[in-house]
């Protein structure tokens, strides 16, 4: 199986988008596709600022810009899943 193209991701996603909205969506797969696109761009953006933070020594500035970015992962995947968690004041 290959990897949707830049213009078949846009359309997939358009088409998802339409079917939520008119509630043509039995199986929820367009629900699940959405939800794991916007789980996945979070995950790009952890993966980019760890390869940036390795290949820069592993900076102080790139280690909070990782920190920050796992951080927007985590919340970004506990919004979409409803998932919460217990807090303690040191995050």
């Amino acid at each position: 199986m290959g990897m949707p193209t830049e213009e078949e991701m846009k359309d997939a996603l358009a088409e998802a988008g339409r079917m939520r909205e008119q509630g043509e969506d039995p199986h929820h797969i367009a629900k699940a596709l959405l939800n794991l696109n916007y789980r996945v761009k979070s995950l790009e953006k952890v993966l980019e600022a760890a390869e940036l933070f390795y290949r820069s020594g592993q900076s102080v500035t790139e280690h909070q810009k990782l920190k920050k970015a796992i951080s927007d992962a985590r919340a970004a995947a506990e919004r979409s899943g409803g998932i919460e968690r217990e807090r303690f004041g040191l995050e």
